[in-house]
């Protein structure tokens, strides 16, 4: 058992079973032992690659979504480019390099990067070294300011709560000890009055997931963006609405048993992107329809730059150049399972290469 995993165990013993969403806490942000805490998680010698990774590209089509956003909406200045989770900055810095070619934009906008930890935030800096970067703990110490902020791959990493539906309630998925291994168990079922509108999609047997923090952290968000202007771009991997078993781990870019090395290993779940919609639009905001990765990418021009790229590569460079297109936005890669959802101004423009229209329950915007 790792470091933290003894922590853990020991917390078990001492009190009792815990819930997944204090394990992935643990897990992940542990002020010594935590994932996000002690490393690098991102690229080769990482556990994953995020899209920024792959490919300029993937940062430039952002750049000009909010590129447009922002002239949209009269050009507001100063305004606040926020990014939630950066990573390694890679994303923010091709945000920057293509704001550039914007009168005004890169002048007008103040960086700020939402980060927990030390050493990304290290990175971050060496990535933006001639953007005068901030770093704020939390969504609430941003500037009260229009706000234009990016979240990718940031909502999946926040912890979950399951649930597992029985006959007479709902029975919350647990951590315990067994042995001298870490191991799932089953709190009593209960009724549950935050779950009763699930009863009618599922099946005993099913679990729903639910993320405690996504309603305060979006609603925050959405909220600052009705009031001062603005909009929040999020690409995550999920869906609509939560429904079955999506906690997993990766390390070494292969999944991994999530209870086995806590600390060691990245633990994630899909976004349920019905609760970002609504939380965009209870906090008086208007939210953008669900649209998958592709779609949106090549809406804003993907293949139009991949093509004026290419132009410049051959032999092995052109073949990278090419997968890392297709891994982007083919159906079979990146381009379905991730999805984009944007919060804006009610009655102002919908950021571009978004669906207009919010989903209904099948996941799918409709006219």
């Amino acid at each position: 058992m790792t470091p933290l995993g003894r922590i853990i165990a020991a917390r078990i013993a001492a009190a009792g079973p815990i819930g997944l969403a204090d394990y992935m806490a643990e897990s992940l942000l542990h002020p010594e032992h935590g994932y996000y805490t002690t490393r690098d998680p991102l690229g080769a010698a990482g556990d994953f690659t995020t899209a920024p990774e792959i490919s300029q590209m993937f940062g430039e089509m952002i750049g000009l979504c909010l590129a447009q956003s922002w002239v949209d909406q009269g050009s507001p200045a100063p305004f606040t480019l926020a990014e939630l989770g950066p990573g390694r900055g890679t994303l923010m810095a091709d945000i920057a390099r293509t704001i550039r070619a914007v009168p005004g934009m890169a002048e007008a906008a103040r960086i700020r990067l939402v980060e927990a930890s030390p050493t990304l935030r290290a990175r971050q800096a060496e990535s933006l070294a001639g953007d005068a970067p901030q770093w704020r703990d939390r969504v609430e110490d941003l500037p009260d300011a229009p706000l234009f902020l990016v979240a990718n791959e940031f909502f999946d990493a926040l912890p979950i709560r399951q649930f597992e539906r029985h006959e007479d309630g709902w029975a919350e998925r647990q951590i315990a000890v067994d042995g001298d291994q870490l191991a799932f168990g089953l709190a009593r079922p209960a009724r549950i009055g935050a779950l009763d509108h699930r009863l009618s999609d599922t099946e005993p047997g099913e679990i729903v997931e639910v993320c405690p923090a996504l309603p305060a952290i979006a609603g925050e968000i959405a909220m600052r963006i009705a009031d001062r202007g603005g909009m929040a771009l999020v690409i995550d991997y999920g869906g609509w609405r939560s429904r079955g078993d999506t906690f997993q781990a990766l390390k070494g870019h292969a999944p991994v048993d999530p209870l086995a090395e806590p600390g060691l290993a990245d633990l994630t779940a899909h976004v349920d992107f019905e609760a970002l919609s609504t939380a965009f639009t209870e906090a008086g905001a208007a939210a953008t329809g669900m649209t998958p990765q592709g779609v949106f990418l090549e809406r804003l021009g993907i293949t139009q730059r991949a093509q004026a790229l290419a132009r410049k590569l051959a032999g092995g460079a052109l073949d990278s150049h090419i997968a890392a297109h297709r891994r982007l936005t083919h159906p079979e890669e990146m381009g379905q399972l991730f999805k984009a959802i944007a919060c804006h101004p009610v009655g102002g423009p919908v950021p571009p290469g978004l669906d207009e229209v919010p989903c209904h329950d099948d996941g799918h915007s409709h006219p």
